[in-house]
């Protein structure tokens, strides 16, 4: 009888032991599962915040591209004012009224050429340089063999640029062929 008594406990042990075990597996799972769980929102995280960096940069570019726009539409109803003023300095004057009233003029273009400064327009530079289609615009054409190719000879109309980069007016200009 002991025997059989021994052989009890230990099946009753073996028992115990293995449904032990098995308690231990599913909390192990739970833990897998958890670190699981935890990647997935950490994957989810990181791409959600990588969507909103690239939200705010292309939102940043957009408003810079507003900006730019708008100098440029600005800044171009402008320029005829500036053309003018520049016609009124090359008119040749003798009074002495006339003089004190040029003064005026150049003070005010000056004025004229800061603030387009500020604003980050430049004139583009035309008399002596290669001919580029994309800042220039020929409206005369010279045959001149003392002249390199595609040089611009006479600037009729000033050209202006933004920030290097974009085109406010294309200078009009006499090339030589």
């Amino acid at each position: 009888m002991s025997k059989k008594k021994d052989e009890i406990i230990e099946e009753t042990e073996e028992t115990e032991q293995n449904e032990a075990a098995e308690e231990a597996e599913p909390e192990k799972s739970k833990e897998e599962e958890l670190e699981e769980k935890l990647k997935e929102q950490t994957d989810k995280y990181m791409r959600l915040y990588a969507e909103y960096d690239n939200f705010q940069k292309r939102s940043q570019r957009e408003k810079d591209a507003r900006y730019a726009d708008a100098v440029i539409d600005a800044v171009a109803a402008l320029l005829p004012i500036g053309d003018n003023l520049e016609r009124a300095l090359q008119t040749e004057v003798e009074s002495e009224d006339a003089v004190k009233l040029k003064e005026g003029v150049e003070m005010v273009m000056k004025q004229f050429d800061e603030s387009l400064a500020k604003l980050g327009v430049k004139p583009i530079s035309a008399q002596g340089e290669q001919f580029d289609p994309n800042l220039h615009n020929a409206v005369m054409h010279i045959e001149d063999e003392t002249i390199d190719d595609n040089t611009v000879v006479e600037e009729f109309m000033k050209g202006y640029i933004y920030n290097d980069s974009r085109v406010v007016r294309h200078s009009m200009v006499k090339v030589a062929n």
